[in-house]
């Protein structure tokens, strides 16, 4: 899927702000209202655009504890591993990666103890061999 200057441009102002009027982004890409809308649609059908999201507050954002969970696991068992994390509501990504740690959760929660609670049902889960857990302190760019 490639896209062509404009459409890179109005992906970029879509993901600063995907709430941000079609008016809005006509007058900062310097197109028309309806050739912007066009053009999301466009990229809507193609599959470039599968959704939009919410973006927290920092403030919000600061009263939640964010981990990063690297997980090793038995490749056997790697197909249920993901959909018992898909369940698991604290469980915000997961990304299959190569090294020692075959895939890093990315896990938020709202105090010590519910973080704690979800790395153990992560640990305890069948065909996890071992995690290593970082608490995130602060995030320094975000995009």
């Amino acid at each position: 899927m490639t896209t062509d200057a404009t459409e890179s441009a109005l992906i970029a102002l879509l993901s600063a702000n995907g709430r941000e009027s079609t008016s809005e982004l006509a007058r900062k890409l310097n197109l028309s209202r309806s050739t912007v809308k066009d053009r999301i649609s466009r990229l809507e059908k193609r599959g470039v655009i599968m959704g939009y999201t919410v973006r927290l507050s920092e403030e919000y954002a600061q009263r939640q504890i964010l981990a990063h969970v690297m997980i090793s696991s038995d490749p056997k068992q790697s197909t249920q591993i993901v959909r018992t994390l898909q369940q698991i509501r604290a469980v915000k990504s997961l990304h299959a990666v190569n090294g020692i740690y075959d895939m890093i959760a990315m896990v938020s929660a709202e105090s010590i103890n519910l973080l704690d609670q979800t790395l153990d049902q992560i640990g305890h889960m069948v065909g996890v061999e071992k995690t290593l857990s970082s608490i995130v302190l602060s995030t320094k760019i975000e995009r």
